[in-house]
């Protein structure tokens, strides 16, 4: 079975939908599942050095009193699934896509989750700035990333424009927020539901007999 994720790496409701996704594989040993993880940016338009937290809160939400009561939500629905959400570490929201460019690239050498992962758990629990590449550099040695290499894509626009194409692909596609869970490129599943419901489309798949179509991509 393919599963494809498309997320943001600044999205905590795709963290949350990772350990969803993760209890729900955990009930079904007949499933063996293909997972890709998909570029989708939440902030198209945020400069590619990011800005302070403080700017983007009021921006988006109004300022922090009201980002606190819905961070809150977040917070308990982390904290249900072992994720200690610790927004008041983070100083900077990030342009991701760097960080969405280190994911592909981890792709080929079979560490993608393992990336995706590092990514979440630097960002949301130590406030790391995943738009640094100093900080991306070290997150990808730290996955086993080869480090010369690293930092020379980084340093360049080593599939910049790949990143870009796969996120409108996305949108294209009626994807506007995210997590988006595509399974055998057929069924999606949107938001980060709860395990009953990614084991019934579980089932969908299994039980279907007709030849899936391929999908372009960028890859």
């Amino acid at each position: 079975m393919l599963i494809d994720i498309v997320s943001d790496t600044i999205c905590p409701w795709c963290f949350i939908g990772k350990r969803k996704l993760e209890s729900a594989m955990q009930t079904r040993p007949d499933v063996t599942a293909e997972i890709g993880w998909r570029p989708f940016q939440l902030n198209p338009e945020m400069p590619r050095v990011g800005m302070s937290r403080d700017a983007y809160l009021s921006a988006k939400f109004g300022g922090a009193d009201r980002a606190s009561r819905i961070y809150e939500t977040i917070r308990a629905a982390g904290a249900e699934l072992g994720i200690p959400f610790r927004f008041d570490l983070i100083k900077r929201t990030p342009s991701t896509l760097d960080s969405h460019r280190l994911v592909r690239w981890a792709t080929a050498e079979g560490l993608q989750d393992t990336l995706v992962e590092a990514l979440f758990v630097a960002y949301f629990t130590e406030g790391a700035d995943v738009g640094d590449l100093d900080v991306l550099e070290r997150i990808a040695v730290e996955c086993g990333m080869d480090q010369k290499t690293t930092r020379d894509r980084l340093q360049n626009d080593t599939d910049l424009d790949l990143i870009r194409q796969e996120d409108a692909m996305a949108r294209s596609m009626g994807i506007n927020g995210v997590p988006c869970f595509i399974i055998d490129r057929k069924y999606a599943v949107s938001g980060a539901q709860d395990v009953p419901v990614f084991q019934k489309v579980f089932d969908l798949a299994l039980n279907e007999t007709v030849p899936v179509p391929e999908m372009s991509d960028a890859d």
